[in-house]
């Protein structure tokens, strides 16, 4: 009787253990980088006097958000690099080139989430870029956030902009100059859960 008690004993308290994780799991909401509805853009100044305007299409993501505890959040990016368009063929075909990304050597651009924050409006979103080969802090201003779900699929949205120098990410320092050194990364993200 003793051992009976015990093994229901044990069964009960195993069977709380899975209901409390599947209680915390379900407080964060998974999503995947939607392509459709997502692009990542950059500007860059030429001869200092206008902007080159460019785009990856080829993208990937997630990002898991804690509505109870958003410091629990976490964010990832990875942009093929080879994707680079900026509406010229011949110039896409350099940028490719060991003195620009050099994407057969370096062939994603990544962002890992390393802490999350919130803030008026959004989450300040602290984290490692790497391109290029070369990793280095940045924290970006994710502003958004709302949910909105339509034909039972949960969707939500973020917009950033941030500045790079590509001279701290090893680029070839003979490449800068005609282009600038500084460019503008515009991310505009839509998640959809899978």
């Amino acid at each position: 009787m003793k051992q009976t008690l015990s093994i229901w004993m044990l069964t009960l308290t195993l069977g709380a253990v899975a209901a409390l994780n599947a209680t915390t799991c379900s407080a964060a909401d998974e999503y995947d980088y939607d392509l459709v509805h997502s692009s990542v853009s950059f500007k860059a100044r030429h001869l200092d006097i206008s902007w080159i305007h460019g785009r990856f299409n080829d993208v990937s993501g997630k990002f898991i958000l804690d509505r109870e505890d958003p410091t629990k959040s976490t964010f990832s990016l990875t942009i093929q690099a080879d994707s680079v368009d900026t509406a010229n063929e011949a110039r896409d075909k350099h940028l490719r080139q060991p003195d620009y990304f050099d994407t057969k050597q370096f062939p994603t651009i990544e962002f890992k989430s390393t802490s999350v924050k919130v803030i008026d409006g959004g989450f300040e979103v602290a984290g490692d870029f790497t391109m290029h080969g070369k990793t280095n802090p940045v924290t970006l201003t994710l502003m958004g956030g709302k949910e909105h779900e339509i034909r039972g699929v949960k969707r939500v949205a973020f917009s950033t902009e941030t500045r790079l120098k590509r001279s701290d990410y090893g680029f070839d320092p003979k490449a800068i100059g005609p282009i600038g050194d500084e460019a503008i990364i515009i991310i505009d993200c839509e998640g959809v859960q899978p």
